[in-house]
Protein backbone atom coordinates (compact mmCIF):
# COMPACT_ATOMS: atom_id res chain seq x y z
CA UNK A 1 0.00 0.00 0.00
CA UNK A 2 0.97 3.07 0.55
CA UNK A 3 2.63 5.74 3.38
CA UNK A 4 0.33 6.02 6.55
CA UNK A 5 -1.51 2.66 5.88
CA UNK A 6 -3.42 5.08 3.28
CA UNK A 7 -4.84 2.58 0.63
CA UNK A 8 -4.18 3.71 -3.19
CA UNK A 9 -5.74 3.19 -6.48
CA UNK A 10 -4.10 4.12 -10.19
CA UNK A 11 -5.04 4.67 -13.65
CA UNK A 12 -2.75 4.85 -16.44
CA UNK A 13 -3.49 6.24 -19.66
CA UNK A 14 -0.78 5.24 -22.71
CA UNK A 15 0.20 6.51 -25.79
CA UNK A 16 -1.90 9.79 -25.62
CA UNK A 17 -1.48 12.10 -28.34
CA UNK A 18 -0.17 15.29 -26.72
CA UNK A 19 3.21 15.71 -25.65
CA UNK A 20 3.71 15.33 -22.42
CA UNK A 21 4.86 19.21 -21.31
CA UNK A 22 1.36 20.31 -22.23
CA UNK A 23 0.37 17.32 -20.24
CA UNK A 24 2.14 18.16 -16.97
CA UNK A 25 0.60 21.85 -17.25
CA UNK A 26 -2.59 20.90 -16.44
CA UNK A 27 -1.92 18.05 -14.65
CA UNK A 28 -0.05 20.25 -12.00
CA UNK A 29 -3.80 21.88 -11.17
CA UNK A 30 -5.10 18.34 -10.51
CA UNK A 31 -2.56 17.37 -7.90
CA UNK A 32 -3.52 17.45 -4.41
CA UNK A 33 -7.21 18.37 -5.06
CA UNK A 34 -10.06 15.95 -3.37
CA UNK A 35 -11.95 14.27 -7.11
CA UNK A 36 -14.56 16.35 -6.98
CA UNK A 37 -12.48 19.71 -7.25
CA UNK A 38 -10.26 18.25 -9.71
CA UNK A 39 -12.68 17.26 -11.49
CA UNK A 40 -14.24 20.92 -11.67
CA UNK A 41 -10.76 21.93 -12.81
CA UNK A 42 -10.64 19.76 -15.66
CA UNK A 43 -14.26 20.77 -16.89
CA UNK A 44 -13.09 24.46 -17.24
CA UNK A 45 -9.54 23.98 -18.38
CA UNK A 46 -8.83 25.20 -21.97
CA UNK A 47 -6.95 22.84 -22.89
CA UNK A 48 -7.25 20.04 -25.57
CA UNK A 49 -5.55 17.49 -22.92
CA UNK A 50 -7.56 18.15 -19.93
CA UNK A 51 -10.16 15.87 -21.28
CA UNK A 52 -7.60 13.04 -21.83
CA UNK A 53 -6.86 13.61 -18.11
CA UNK A 54 -10.24 13.39 -17.19
CA UNK A 55 -10.78 10.11 -18.48
CA UNK A 56 -7.81 9.04 -16.70
CA UNK A 57 -9.28 10.79 -13.31
CA UNK A 58 -12.68 8.67 -13.79
CA UNK A 59 -11.15 5.48 -14.63
CA UNK A 60 -9.19 5.97 -11.16
CA UNK A 61 -12.25 6.52 -9.49
CA UNK A 62 -13.85 3.95 -11.27
CA UNK A 63 -10.82 1.29 -10.42
CA UNK A 64 -11.17 2.53 -6.29
CA UNK A 65 -14.69 1.91 -6.19
CA UNK A 66 -15.65 -1.11 -8.32
CA UNK A 67 -12.34 -3.12 -7.00
CA UNK A 68 -11.62 -1.46 -3.48
CA UNK A 69 -15.19 -0.73 -2.23
CA UNK A 70 -13.90 3.24 -1.54
CA UNK A 71 -16.15 6.24 -1.96
CA UNK A 72 -14.84 7.57 -5.41
CA UNK A 73 -15.82 11.50 -3.73
CA UNK A 74 -13.73 10.84 -0.69
CA UNK A 75 -10.53 10.46 -2.43
CA UNK A 76 -7.69 12.84 -2.92
CA UNK A 77 -5.27 13.33 -5.86
CA UNK A 78 -2.02 11.83 -4.58
CA UNK A 79 0.20 11.89 -7.65
CA UNK A 80 -0.68 13.21 -11.01
CA UNK A 81 2.15 12.95 -13.76
CA UNK A 82 3.07 12.06 -17.51
CA UNK A 83 5.52 10.69 -18.87
CA UNK A 84 6.99 10.52 -22.24
CA UNK A 85 5.86 8.31 -24.61
CA UNK A 86 7.44 7.11 -28.41
CA UNK A 87 7.51 10.01 -30.24
CA UNK A 88 6.24 9.65 -34.25
CA UNK A 89 8.31 11.08 -36.62
CA UNK A 90 6.95 12.71 -39.88
CA UNK A 91 8.42 14.79 -42.74
CA UNK A 92 6.88 17.62 -44.68
CA UNK A 93 7.84 18.97 -47.70
CA UNK A 94 9.33 22.69 -48.06
CA UNK A 95 10.33 24.67 -51.40
CA UNK A 96 13.85 23.55 -53.28
CA UNK A 97 13.57 19.82 -52.57
CA UNK A 98 14.44 20.05 -48.96
CA UNK A 99 12.04 18.71 -45.92
CA UNK A 100 11.49 19.72 -42.37
CA UNK A 101 11.03 16.97 -39.40
CA UNK A 102 7.64 17.20 -37.79
CA UNK A 103 7.51 15.60 -34.21
CA UNK A 104 4.49 14.15 -33.21
CA UNK A 105 4.65 13.16 -29.57
CA UNK A 106 3.03 10.85 -27.00
CA UNK A 107 2.78 10.50 -23.32
CA UNK A 108 1.72 8.20 -20.25
CA UNK A 109 -0.64 9.93 -17.98
CA UNK A 110 -0.83 8.56 -14.42
CA UNK A 111 -3.11 9.22 -11.72
CA UNK A 112 -2.89 7.98 -8.22
CA UNK A 113 -5.45 8.54 -5.61
CA UNK A 114 -5.80 7.60 -2.17
CA UNK A 115 -7.99 8.35 1.03
CA UNK A 116 -8.33 11.45 2.38
CA UNK A 117 -5.90 11.93 5.31
CA UNK A 118 -8.43 12.16 8.35
CA UNK A 119 -6.89 15.03 10.55
CA UNK A 120 -6.90 17.50 7.55
CA UNK A 121 -9.19 20.01 7.85
CA UNK A 122 -10.82 22.29 4.83
CA UNK A 123 -9.42 25.76 5.32
CA UNK A 124 -12.91 27.42 5.34
CA UNK A 125 -13.76 25.73 8.90
CA UNK A 126 -9.74 27.01 9.91
CA UNK A 127 -10.30 30.39 8.80
CA UNK A 128 -14.12 30.23 11.20
CA UNK A 129 -12.43 28.93 13.81
CA UNK A 130 -9.72 31.44 13.76
CA UNK A 131 -12.78 34.14 13.79
CA UNK A 132 -14.54 33.07 16.43
CA UNK A 133 -11.53 33.25 18.93
CA UNK A 134 -11.46 36.40 21.38
CA UNK A 135 -9.25 38.94 20.73
CA UNK A 136 -7.31 40.06 23.54
CA UNK A 137 -8.51 43.07 24.91
CA UNK A 138 -6.74 47.09 24.54
CA UNK A 139 -3.39 45.78 24.87
CA UNK A 140 -2.34 46.68 21.43
CA UNK A 141 -1.43 49.84 19.53
CA UNK A 142 -1.24 50.32 15.97
CA UNK A 143 1.95 52.22 14.09
CA UNK A 144 -0.08 54.49 13.43
CA UNK A 145 -0.95 55.75 16.58
CA UNK A 146 2.74 55.36 18.09
CA UNK A 147 3.96 57.13 15.54
CA UNK A 148 1.69 60.48 15.84
CA UNK A 149 2.72 60.28 19.71
CA UNK A 150 6.43 60.24 19.18
CA UNK A 151 5.86 63.37 16.64
CA UNK A 152 3.63 65.32 19.27
CA UNK A 153 6.75 64.25 22.44
CA UNK A 154 9.09 65.56 19.87
CA UNK A 155 7.77 68.43 18.60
Amino acid sequence: MAVADRQEVRAEARYVRASARKARLVLEHVRGRTVPEARTVLAFSERAVATDIEKVLKSAVANAEANHGLIGDELVVAAAYADEGPTIKRWRPRARGRVNRIFKRTCHITIRLAEAPEQAKPRRKQAAAKAEQPKPEGGTKTKARSRGKKKEVAA
